[in-house]
């Protein structure tokens, strides 16, 4: 049987239906933090409680929400094989997502699209009005570099200059180690602490916010210590690196291992740096790698084989004939040293050369996933294979339409909450009552998974929300339809709740799961906007299965 007849007493029912209300009280504060820490605040200036404020993880709102740009490119593929066109546009996509993180923006929505025989991009920057900005943060065609290592040794420091280093990176890290003790305190704010004192302008005016990043995109101590700590937590100590010393909270992760063996592992941080100099702010300026003159127009095409002896993953070039020639100059003067491939400024690849290549092929091995060398791959073609992309329309849309649409749709969510409430207590009575505060028990807990997996919220979406609502009411009636008949057979008690639950389960699974493959068809097949609309309703409906089957049960266990 699904269900067991429950024989604990009702007074422990009632101490476990206390706990939940307890938790979703908590809940409802992470979800509007706001009233919630101003209490606090008071609480702290009447009393010496100390007590700690919630985590305040804003909402994640979209383009429609809170403004921004919308930018469709169209992309010249005139010259591009047929059979590249696909790998050569995804490659497109990832240079620009890349391009519009590197500036701050996060999770820009960046689609391809073929319509009529033409190759779109859409580009979503919500939060952006200045679609000047926008423009220039894409830019134009991606630029392929192989640059060589400069290996030109250093002059070691006179007393006067290594004595100057010294004292200045012992200041720095006294300064870093006074401002950690703020920021440990429990009323600290992070974010307003790294404003103040980052020394990192990229990130200083975000509040340190560095953003969604993967390993391999840090350098190591830094990774290590964002990667081992967990959400919400700030490192205890400073972690140094050659940049100076951090600082560092995990905001959250997500992704995770994937049965594939593949690791989607991603956190996002905030950090404070105080920089620190080192011998190469002393030298001459040299830099770390110079051009050569191999560039993206001498690579044909890049893409992944396996190792015949290993099944490892590896990405493949090969160069046109100018390209053959430059590369084997390269290779044979550069045995045993390192090779970098730059993809608009930024490294992408740093393999070592084994041996002289002159035959125009080469092979990137390493320990490479396989999604790994396939985004590697997409990187280079990116580079190598010249989609030119001309802006064809652009458009803003303010944040007064964004405020305007949310509020109406929160005003219609909330009138329709309001009808369907009153509408089960006219109908079924005190069951109707307790089935009204499951469902605000399902609604602030569906509001706080919407926050911690970071569902970016669209009108789309909201609709999805809303209308898993129905869903969870639609359960409810199902529930209580099978308990009229139960109760007509002479049941009472927890015998008629036991057996209306059971009468109704198939009912309940067998639609809900309609819904779900449905919805999961839409995230599959769908654009963004469509997307978002089932995202939500299939969260909204495995949320509300819970409250209909577990919270609406225990409740009328305990105040039966």
């Amino acid at each position: 049987m699904l269900f067991k007849s429950d024989q604990k007493p009702k007074a422990k029912i009632r101490w476990l239906v206390f706990g939940l209300f307890i938790l979703t009280l908590l809940i409802a504060a992470f979800d509007f933090p706001t009233h919630f820490n101003q209490s606090v605040d008071w609480i702290n200036a009447k009393t010496n409680l100390g007590l700690p404020k919630m985590y305040s993880k804003p909402f994640k709102l979209g383009l429609d929400l809170q403004g921004g740009s919308r930018l469709i490119y169209e992309a010249d593929v005139a010259n591009i094989p047929a059979a590249d066109r696909n790998s050569a546009m995804d490659g497109v996509r990832d240079v620009i997502e890349r391009r519009v993180n590197a500036f701050g923006v996060a999770e820009p929505i960046v689609q391809t699209s073929k319509t009529s025989g033409q190759w779109l991009v859409v580009v979503e920057l919500a939060g952006i009005k200045d679609v000047n900005q926008a423009i220039k943060m894409i830019g134009e065609t991606p630029l392929l570099e192989f640059k060589e290592e400069n290996l030109k040794p250093q002059k070691e420091l006179t007393p006067e200059e290594q004595k100057e280093l010294d004292d200045y990176n012992q200041k720095a890290k006294e300064k870093a180690e006074k401002i950690l003790k703020e920021v440990l305190k429990p009323a600290a704010d992070f974010a307003e602490l790294a404003k103040e004192n980052s020394e990192d302008p990229g990130s200083a005016s975000s509040g340190g916010d560095l953003g969604f990043f993967k390993k391999g995109q840090m350098v190591p101590e830094f990774e290590k210590a964002a990667f081992e700590l967990k959400n919400g937590e700030t490192a205890k100590e400073l972690v140094q690196s050659l940049f100076g010393y951090h600082i560092i909270k995990q905001e959250e992760s997500r992704g995770g291992p994937q049965p594939d063996g593949t690791d989607t592992t991603e956190v996002r941080a905030r950090h404070i740096l105080i920089r620190t100099k080192s011998k190469a702010d002393f030298q001459p300026e040299t830099p770390l790698w110079f051009n050569t003159q191999l560039s993206g127009k001498h690579l044909k095409r890049s893409y992944v084989q396996f190792d015949p002896n290993t099944q490892a993953p590896e990405v493949s070039l090969e160069f046109n004939d100018e390209g053959k020639n430059l590369f084997a100059e390269i290779t044979s003067r550069n045995v045993g040293k390192k090779v970098a491939i730059f993809l608009d400024g930024i490294p992408i690849s740093i393999p070592t050369v084994r041996e002289a290549i002159k035959e125009g092929k080469a092979i990137i091995s390493g320990d490479f996933t396989l999604t790994e060398a396939k985004l590697l791959a997409q990187r280079l073609n990116a580079g190598a294979l010249p989609v030119p992309i001309k802006l064809v329309s652009q458009n803003t849309i303010g944040a007064t339409l964004g405020s305007l649409s949310l509020e109406k749709s929160l005003t219609a969510g909330f009138i329709g909450l309001a009808a369907v409430a009153l509408f089960m207590i006219l109908l079924y009575g005190l069951n109707g009552l307790l089935a009204d505060i499951a469902l605000l028990i399902y609604g602030v807990i569906t509001l706080a998974i919407f926050k911690l997996l970071g569902i970016t919220l669209t009108l789309a979406g909201i609709a999805g929300f809303i209308l898993s609502i129905g869903m969870a009411v639609d359960a409810n009636i199902l529930i209580f339809a099978r308990m009229r008949e139960e109760k007509k057979l002479g049941k009472s008690g927890f015998q008629l709740i036991e057996d209306g639950f059971k009468r109704a389960w198939p009912s309940i699974r067998d639609s809900n799961i309609s819904t779900m493959i449905t919805s999961l068809i839409l995230i599959w097949f769908s654009t963004s906007i469509v997307k978002g609309f089932a995202v939500t309703l299939i969260i909204g409906v495995l949320i509300s299965m819970f409250t209909a089957i577990i919270v609406t049960r225990l409740l009328l266990k305990a105040f039966r």
